[in-house]
């Protein structure tokens, strides 16, 4: 059995060697989970939905940030609703987005996995919403996204920047969680559950 109980004081560049996860490419509908030592703090300790990607490059949300406003309180004009605001990113953060299980009743909106939709008609989101016919549940709303480049995602995954997991509707739904960066790792199992008890400093180890 492998001993990893020094792994955290410094040594993250050995651990991931001896890890030998598999490199997979970037696809819609994937979660990406931030490596433990991952410093930049847009991502720390974060998970987002891939919701596009292609030769361009990628679009996705951070699942797990909220930034403790209530959408009514961040948009203007907004029917009362209590649903919280969270932040998808650092590209674009005064515009907003969101994901949903609406499906059909959200006309122009895009399936990304079975069951989860991004984007959509907003003034006939609105008027589902001033209607009483979406619950909080239903939907995730974002201040800004998530952008890469061309092949640069790809070369973050090389880099070893992130774990790539296929994303569900249950997952999705339970990413609110503030710890769902941790919920997801265990899920993964025992190899990378070891990573979701690191201290996000390693010094203090």
């Amino acid at each position: 059995m492998e001993d990893f109980t020094d792994y955290t004081g410094g040594l993250s560049d050995d651990f991931f060697s001896r890890m030998d996860f598999e490199f997979k490419n970037p696809e819609q509908g994937r979660l990406l989970i931030s490596e433990p030592f991952l410093f930049d703090p847009n991502f720390k300790r974060s998970v987002v939905l891939l919701v596009e990607h292609n030769e361009e490059g990628s679009i996705g949300f951070i699942l797990n940030k909220s930034v403790n406003l209530n959408i009514t309180d961040a948009i203007e004009d907004f029917p009362d609703f209590q649903a919280e605001l969270f932040f998808g990113g650092p590209v674009g953060q005064n515009n907003l987005f969101y994901i949903h299980t609406l499906g059909d009743r959200l006309p122009e909106s895009k399936e990304i996995i079975d069951g989860i939709f991004w984007g959509g008609d907003f003034e006939q989101l609105k008027l589902l919403i001033d209607t009483g016919q979406i619950s909080e549940g239903e939907i995730q709303f974002f201040a800004g996204y998530s952008g890469w480049g061309a092949d640069q995602l790809k070369n973050e995954m090389k880099d070893k920047s992130w774990i790539m997991t296929q994303a569900t509707s249950d997952l999705v739904r339970r990413g609110r969680n503030k710890e769902f960066w941790s919920e997801v790792l265990t899920l993964m199992g025992k190899k990378f559950a070891i990573m979701a008890n690191f201290p996000e400093d390693p010094s203090l180890n």
